[in-house]
């Protein structure tokens, strides 16, 4: 049997896991993404697609809270798959209306790949987040 691996999920810590439930509860609806099972008071956030296999994405409450940047070792950004251009533009609209730092308005990027479309912004914590479609443009 051949060997087919994907990543299963992908755990971070923040500083302020109230705070991240906030912003990430309601950027996951914008994003086609819901929580998949309560983890009890304090316990860590986690979120994947609605109804289907996919890799998880877990918050945790950082032991050792320090200032995240994606220019050290480690984590560069995170990057939300979604279904199409209009959820891209979608996702700009809901992170601008929330006073994100945005690092790139939607646009093509076809260095990586045709049909590339994204935007990115910052998170309340400094995550640069990517909201990415691979599809042309809607008729």
């Amino acid at each position: 049997m051949p060997r087919t691996g994907f990543i299963d999920h992908i755990g971070i810590g923040v500083p302020d896991l109230g705070a991240a439930k906030q912003y990430y509860d309601e950027l996951m609806s914008v994003l086609g993404l819901r929580e998949w099972f309560d983890t009890g008071p304090g316990g860590p956030l986690n979120y994947g697609p609605d109804g289907g296999q996919g890799a998880q994405l877990f918050f945790y409450r950082a032991e050792e809270p320090a200032a995240y940047s994606r220019h050290r070792t480690g984590l560069h950004h995170l990057a939300f798959l979604v279904a199409s251009r209009a959820v891209v533009r979608e996702a700009h609209e809901w992170a601008r209306g929330r006073g994100a730092t945005i690092l790139d308005e939607p646009r093509e990027f076809p260095q990586y790949g045709p049909d590339c479309f994204a935007t990115y912004w910052l998170d309340p914590h400094g995550i640069k987040l990517e909201a990415v479609c691979h599809a042309a443009e809607e008729s």
